[in-house]
């Protein structure tokens, strides 16, 4: 449905030349994300600052048109889709890193910034900010914060929750405000900025961000470990979470995967029944006794290989199955459906069995990896036709069933966005979701902000 004329009108005064576009390429451009799903929305408006988005909001909530925040559009269950049409604001233009403060190991982006960015901009001052999904070349602040998203580092650092201070951001009535601190601690009442980190812009616009810094380890050790079977792959992550020394990544790929690498990625791929990629980080002189530690972790009943990368060349190589899996699996299923649960870690083989029992009773291709430090993994179900298609759905409910009765919970980093709303019910109360009903109505009266995502 058009834009009505009013609004539109006021759009061109706030966007003015290419700030605003209502063309079809371009609302063809902002119709989709990395889902599957593909919904055009009636406007599309480029923000360059803070003021632009409060007036947006205050217009289209006026006419009750919907507004939907966009970073790149990475994310894989079709949060940024705008099902309802109205007005996609993209925020690919605020990309500015407005201040690094060593000193107090913060740094104040827009978030539009790209993750990978502000990692080259952090490291010629020493210093990271953790959250590392593997989209991170391409991926915005933004998007990791409306997601929560994460990667690999998250097992010893934390998510962006733990790595964000404050939040500078433009609730769904209009109005701007400010949560969180420019310190390490606070106590002053409620904890906002964890609020809206993880609500998908359903709540409010993130316009800054106050991120908590790490200086960067001096070295990195990688070690690669070779299992009999996921069994015993899953035993060894519990038996190396459970000592002091804790991993900068842990990371199991199952046997299946391991072989669709393999034949992707050639020998360099080692073929068997698990594979853990673990890196251990921290100063020269205290690196060794660390890896000395996980490594006897790691070792157990069904190990049969445990590598030490000796140099960057044999990183790159132990690292090779891990990314060699995604063109791998593309080459196998279009269809393919990525979700990534999580369960308590000494839960991890029983969820493993679990999925290698669905794949056999469903008869549908599923390849387990992630990031096991945190018991969350990514369940890839690889449906080769129609009839395997239609197979995987009702597999991937009997999945998050399982991750539920294992006290599990339906995504680590990936978000809810459209495809996992249904499930919300069989992962929460019915009382806690009418808390976050009441929350969504505090922040967004109209319920303009990011309609049809997260709230069943």
């Amino acid at each position: 449905m058009p834009v009505p004329t009013e609004l539109l009108a006021a759009l061109r005064e706030i966007f003015p030349a290419d700030a605003l576009a209502t063309g079809e390429a371009e609302r063809i451009a902002y119709a989709y994300d990395n889902s599957r799903l593909h919904a055009p929305p009636d406007a599309v408006v480029f923000a360059t600052g803070h003021a632009q988005v409060e007036a947006l909001v205050q217009a289209c909530r006026k006419h009750r048109v919907p507004v939907i925040a966009r970073g790149r559009g990475s994310n894989t269950t079709g949060a940024t889709v705008p099902v309802d049409g109205g007005v996609v604001v993209s925020f690919e233009r605020m990309n500015r890193i407005l201040r690094i403060d060593p000193d107090n190991r913060l740094a104040v982006v827009e978030p539009g910034v790209l993750n990978g960015d502000l990692q080259q901009a952090l490291a010629a001052h020493g210093f990271f900010w953790p959250p590392d999904p593997s989209s991170a070349p391409w991926c915005s602040i933004g998007g990791n914060l409306a997601c929560n998203s994460a990667g690999p580092r998250t097992v010893k650092y934390g998510s962006p929750r733990e790595n964000t201070l404050g939040l500078r951001a433009v609730a769904g009535h209009g109005e701007g405000f400010r949560c969180g601190t420019f310190t390490s601690k606070g106590a002053t009442g409620y904890d906002l900025t964890r609020l809206l980190i993880g609500s998908e812009g359903t709540l409010a616009l993130i316009t800054e961000a106050t991120l908590k810094l790490t200086p960067k380890p001096s070295a990195i050790r990688t070690l690669r470990a070779t299992y009999r079977d996921v069994g015993a792959a899953a035993r060894a992550v519990a038996r190396i979470m459970a000592q002091p020394v804790t991993p900068c990544a842990l990371e199991f790929i199952d046997e299946v995967a391991l072989k669709l690498a393999h034949d992707h990625g050639g020998d360099s791929v080692p073929l068997a029944g698990a594979m853990l990629l673990i890196e251990v980080d921290g100063e020269p002189e205290t690196l060794p006794g660390a890896v000395a530690a996980v490594s006897a972790a790691a070792r157990g009943d069904g190990l049969d290989e445990l590598k030490v990368a000796q140099g960057a060349e044999e990183t790159r190589m132990l690292w090779a199955a891990r990314k060699a899996l995604s063109p791998a699996q593309r080459a196998i299923s279009p269809h393919k459906i990525n979700e990534d649960v999580v369960v308590p870690v000494s839960r991890l083989p029983a969820l493993v069995d679990g999925i290698k029992r669905l794949s056999a009773s469903h008869g549908v291709l599923i390849v387990t990896f992630g990031h096991a430090g945190n018991g969350n993994l990514h369940v890839n179900l690889l449906p080769r036709d129609d009839a395997e298609r239609a197979r995987a759905q009702a597999c991937l409910a009997e999945i998050f069933a399982l991750v539920i009765a294992l006290e599990g919970t339906l995504s680590g980093e990936h978000g809810i966005g459209m495809l996992k709303r249904e499930f919300m019910p069989l992962a929460l109360s019915p009382s806690t979701l009418g808390l976050m009903r009441n929350i969504k109505t505090a922040f967004d009266p109209d319920g303009i902000l990011n309609p049809g995502k997260l709230l069943p």
